[in-house]
C-alpha cells in the first residue's frame, strides 16, 4: 500500500501541472460531496440515520446556501490571496464542494420552488452527473490528449519526440 501511494503522489507530481493537480481536486471534491449530500438528503426524507434538516427561524436553510459561502471565500482568496495561497489545495476542494452543494440544489434555484423530490428536480441530478462524467472524461483523455499536442508541435510522432 506504502508503494502504491508513492505511486500515486510521483504521478501527481510530475504527470500533471499545479493547474490540472487543482482541477482533479475539485473533480474528486465535487463527486464526493454531490454523493454525500444526496445520500444525506435520501436519509433525511427517508427518516433514517442521525440527520434532520437545519432550520433558521422557521426556514428551512438549503444546502445551496452552504456552497454559496464557499464559493464566496474561494473568490476572495481568488481576488485578495497570494499566488501560494491560490494554489493551496483547499481552495481547489472547497471549490469542488461548495459548487457541488449549488449544483444539487439547482432546480430549485431555477425554479425558484423547492422542487428538490420532484420531477423538476432530476435537472439537479442530470446536471451534477453529466458534470461529473465530463471531468472524469476529460482527466482520463489527459495522456492521449498530451501526445496529440505533443505530435502536432513537434510535427513529429509523440514516441520520438521525447
Amino acid at each position: 500500500m506504502t508503494d502504491l501511494g508513492s505511486r500515486l503522489r510521483r504521478v501527481l507530481r510530475d504527470d500533471l501541472d499545479q493547474r490540472q493537480r487543482a482541477a482533479l481536486a475539485s473533480w474528486i471534491a465535487f463527486t464526493g460531496t454531490f454523493a454525500v449530500v444526496r445520500g444525506i438528503t435520501w436519509s433525511i426524507r427517508a427518516g433514517r440515520g442521525p440527520f434532520r434538516n437545519l432550520s433558521a427561524g422557521g426556514e428551512h436553510l438549503h444546502h445551496y446556501l452552504w456552497g454559496i459561502g464557499m464559493l464566496a471565500g474561494v473568490g476572495a482568496v481568488a481576488v485578495r490571496g497570494t499566488d501560494s495561497q491560490r494554489a493551496h489545495p483547499a481552495v481547489a476542494v472547497s471549490y469542488g464542494s461548495g459548487l457541488a452543494l449549488i449544483v444539487d440544489e439547482f432546480a430549485l434555484l431555477l425554479d425558484l420552488k423547492d422542487v428538490y423530490w420532484a420531477q423538476q428536480g432530476r435537472i439537479s441530478v442530470d446536471l451534477g452527473v453529466g458534470g461529473i462524467a465530463v471531468t472524469g472524461s476529460y482527466f482520463a483523455a489527459l495522456p492521449l490528449l498530451r501526445a496529440l499536442r505533443d505530435e502536432f508541435h513537434d510535427g513529429q510522432p509523440a514516441a520520438t519526440a521525447r
